[in-house]
């Protein structure tokens, strides 16, 4: 079956986030991480046929969908999960909230590395809870951990280890070997993992392979909370269903506990959506994922060619993690944006000098962007 992911989609005049930010103006938008791709038939012939029912009173949670993640866990992962084990949540963003502030006291701490995705700080301010980061170093063209220089960085105090695999925003997917060294600095540090797992069907890397933190042995199991949707997978975060996968019951008991009255159930529409993904999504996100890696390899190559920018080659996501520090500017993004590309601001992820640049667009509109890059740097020179 063909896929054509070189459509082009008016997104200018719609309700999008992404495309509304710039409205009115020459600036492309390569920000918010969510793709310019119509999304699988399946999907929208199921909401379609959800659609015609014409009834939208609340509803229960389908068995059909809690199936579907379990067999899509189990197809693509080998991990095989216990239904009772997941929750259902409206959105990642929504559980790192409910994990820290579940897992943690007032005067607990949380550990994540830097850079990271802007909520993993946000959910520990938001808490009013302090946030040890670990810092990521790029080894031999990945953005990996030190944990043996994050030992110093550890207190007493520390309580909840927030991960991202694979990694936002430098697209490292963790091997092993180097996921069994996470495990143990948990294990002797006494920390409760939260695993943001969404990314991990948009594997770019021949031979990368994502293996989920709790898939590891029974001991990372139970002290972990992994959290995975098909909204980046499928393009479908406007609709908004995830889990939230919590082996250990006392720990799943306090998540559910605080989630109460709080957070909303999932929407219907959302969970049709999500069901018709992973039941039959599985030849359009081969497809695309053979695109993205196409646009990963040409603007990696691009960028690295350009005086002033580097960016690593990052195995999943389609997100790049762009230095700019040696434009010597304040605000990198703020220089992009005059030339006419909106990308995101490092300094939502803990580094200014950087950018990320959302790749998961047309080819044709990504290089219009890489011409925009290049007319940036000529000004500068």
């Amino acid at each position: 079956m063909a896929f054509n992911f070189d459509q082009r989609i008016d997104r200018r005049h719609s309700d999008s986030l992404k495309w509304n930010k710039y409205a009115d103006q020459d600036i492309l938008p390569l920000w918010v991480a969510d793709t310019d791709f119509r999304s699988p038939e399946c999907v929208i012939e199921a909401i379609k046929t959800r659609a015609a029912h014409g009834i939208f009173g609340y509803g229960d949670t389908p068995v059909a969908f809690i199936d579907s993640a379990v067999s899509w866990l189990a197809s693509r992962y080998q991990w095989h999960v216990n239904p009772e084990w997941i929750v259902v949540l409206p959105g990642v963003v929504s559980a790192l909230n409910l994990a820290v502030r579940a897992f943690t006291a007032p005067d607990e701490l949380t550990v994540a590395p830097t850079p990271i995705y802007p909520p993993f700080r946000g959910a520990a301010r938001l808490a009013e809870r302090g946030q040890i980061n670990l810092p990521l170093t790029l080894q031999q063209g990945r953005w990996v951990l030190d944990l043996d220089s994050a030992e110093a960085a550890l207190t007493r105090e520390a309580r909840l280890l927030m991960l991202c695999n694979p990694q936002n925003p430098g697209g490292t997917v963790y091997r092993r070997e180097e996921l069994e060294a996470q495990l143990k600095f948990a294990q002797k540090h006494d920390l409760i993992v939260c695993s943001d797992e969404i990314h991990s069907d948009l594997l770019l890397e021949p031979g990368a392979q994502h293996i989920p933190f709790a898939s590891l042995s029974e001991e990372a199991a139970q002290r972990s909370v992994t959290l995975m949707s098909p909204s980046k997978t499928f393009n479908i975060a406007g609709l908004g269903a995830s889990v939230a996968i919590i082996p250990n019951a006392e720990l799943r008991a306090r998540f559910n506990r605080l989630r109460r009255g709080i957070v909303p159930e999932v929407d219907i529409l959302a969970l049709t959506a999500a069901t018709a993904a992973w039941r039959e999504g599985e030849p359009w996100l081969k497809a695309q994922n053979a695109y993205l890696r196409s646009n990963r390899d040409w603007l990696v190559s691009q960028v690295n060619k350009m005086n002033g920018l580097s960016v690593a080659s990052p195995e999943a996501t389609y997100l790049g993690w762009i230095d700019a520090s040696a434009l010597n500017v304040a605000s990198p993004a703020l220089y992009f944006e005059k030339y006419g590309l909106g990308l995101t601001a490092g300094r939502e992820f803990g580094n200014d000098q950087f950018v990320r640049l959302n790749f998961g667009c047309t080819r044709a509109l990504l290089d219009e962007a890489v011409a925009r890059l290049k007319r940036a740097l000529a000004a500068r020179t």
